[in-house]
């Protein structure tokens, strides 16, 4: 006997057809779109009394901050993450920064093909757009890509795998030095996990209301940090890349190579400034031995990356350091990772453009590849929007708070835009507008490239015609 086929509510069908079609069409737009969502959603259920440990609702400022916070894996908080939530808020803070971390339309992808066994082109389309800002644009895309089209179910396998992996693994080597350190198995099982999840994300959120000083001179502790926040930060493509071919480095792309030649670069580079900069500073790592100086140089420039963690008081370095971290912030790690900024390929891209300048060359070029200039194009457009971000946010902040440092407002405004999480204390010591444009300032930073990448490719149209050339002046 055949079976009847199953009939769909038309209203249902078209609505569903619709979100299909948008979400394929402009998948930066139905992001943004989505994460909005996410945020109302988080801010109601962190307005919960169940959420907090006094049973009372949380002012409405604080929730919305939080859920954004959680929701860009930023790791800025108005209040004490570790004491004012209860289980049930923790849960939500764990599962918030899981699904902002990974990415929203790659969440959905993921979903969607565990539970039809297979990836339709129109996922596959979702999940390239939320990987690759330069496959939203509308018409055909050349596929020299870091991970072609036809990869991506493998590159979400990798995502959902390496998530799994790295956490669990991250949460092993934590969870028998928090029971040397004498906390009970069952806070260290949770505090491992959580950890685990807050350096992988890149989020910084600390379960220990003291946070992790108490083992600044701990190199297994924080070198498992360090591993997370690493592998959160370089980018899920670069994992799959390394994943199938690490022992041929001579096939990674382009992409592989730029992200780790310059991540690494920043890595080193930022860990040597710290320690000529704070050796004597009392008021951070002046007291340490040389030895754990250099740990905790090396975990400050780690953290940079996005990772949000100190095992110092950030709001006592040197206005130096104070910059030089803001630079750090601002580029911050790989494509398509966990990590914000503007991303260190973006930072690649403008130095190889200025080589080629200075040489005469026409074209960028690297590792014996013709880098396209509609990649430029993006990466001063991303540069342009970040630095705008910054320079608004900080504008408004300092109209509001006529008595704030420029200093300490700089470092978490561009903390924010870059989801890092460092702070100088400024932002949980703000008022209510204050805090407001932070938030704001966090959101616009998680979304500002996917947002810049929409407009270009709403923007993008045939022209059937040029206009005359003529230069102006620059420089």
């Amino acid at each position: 006997m055949r079976a009847k086929p199953v009939r769909r509510d038309p209203l249902a069908a078209r609505v569903a057809d619709r979100i299909g079609d948008f979400a394929t069409v402009t998948p930066a737009r139905f992001a943004i779109l989505v994460f909005a969502i996410l945020v109302v959603l988080f801010t109601l259920l962190f307005s919960l009394p169940i959420a907090t440990t006094s049973g009372e609702q949380t002012p409405f400022i604080d929730a919305l901050f939080t859920a954004v916070s959680v929701i860009c894996v930023t790791g800025l908080s108005t209040v004490d993450m570790a004491t004012y939530w209860s289980p049930f808020g923790h849960v939500l803070v764990f599962v918030g920064v899981e699904i902002g971390g990974i990415g929203v339309l790659t969440v959905a992808s993921i979903l969607g093909m565990v539970v039809s066994r297979k990836l339709g082109l129109r996922q596959k389309l979702m999940a390239a757009g939320d990987a690759n800002p330069l496959r939203i644009r509308r018409g055909p895309i050349a596929e020299g890509q870091a991970v072609r089209l036809g990869e991506t179910g493998n590159l979400l396998m990798t995502v959902a795998v390496s998530v799994i992996v790295i956490e669990l693994a991250v949460a092993v080597l934590i969870f028998p030095r928090l029971l040397i350190a004498g906390v009970p198995w069952y806070t260290a099982l949770w505090e491992s996990i959580y950890f685990s999840a807050m350096a992988f994300t890149n989020t910084g959120f600390s379960p220990a209301p003291e946070g992790i000083s108490a083992f600044a001179t701990d190199w297994w502790f924080l070198g498992a940090l360090m591993i997370a926040t690493v592998f959160g930060a370089i980018g899920f493509p670069v994992i799959y890349v390394l994943r199938k071919k690490l022992r041929q480095p001579h096939q990674w792309s382009l992409h592989v190579k730029l992200t780790l030649v310059w991540f690494a670069a920043l890595l080193v580079g930022g860990t040597v400034v710290y320690l000529l900069l704070e050796w004597d500073n009392t008021a951070t790592m002046g007291l340490m031995n040389p030895g754990d100086r250099i740990l905790n140089s090396l975990f400050l420039s780690v953290m940079t990356r996005s990772g949000g963690f100190s095992t110092i008081d950030v709001g006592q370095l040197d206005g130096s350091s104070l910059l030089i971290t803001d630079m750090l912030m601002f580029v911050g790690g790989g494509s398509a990772s966990t990590a914000g900024g503007i991303k260190v390929t973006t930072l690649a891209i403008l130095f190889l453009a200025a080589f080629a300048e200075a040489r005469g060359n026409d074209d960028m070029e690297a590792y014996g590849r013709r880098i396209p200039q509609d990649v430029l194009r993006l990466a001063v457009s991303v540069v342009l929007w970040g630095a705008t971000i910054v320079a608004g946010a900080t504008i408004l902040i300092l109209f509001i708070n006529d008595d704030a440092p420029l200093d300490y407002v700089l470092f978490d405004v561009i903390s924010a835009f870059a989801t890092c999480g460092l702070t100088t204390g400024f932002t949980q010591n703000a008022n209510d507008a204050t805090q407001l444009i932070i938030a704001a300032t966090m959101f616009f930073g998680r979304i500002g490239t996917v947002t810049l990448a929409a407009a270009l490719a709403a923007s993008t149209r045939r022209q059937y015609f040029r206009r005359p050339e003529e230069r102006p002046i620059v420089g």
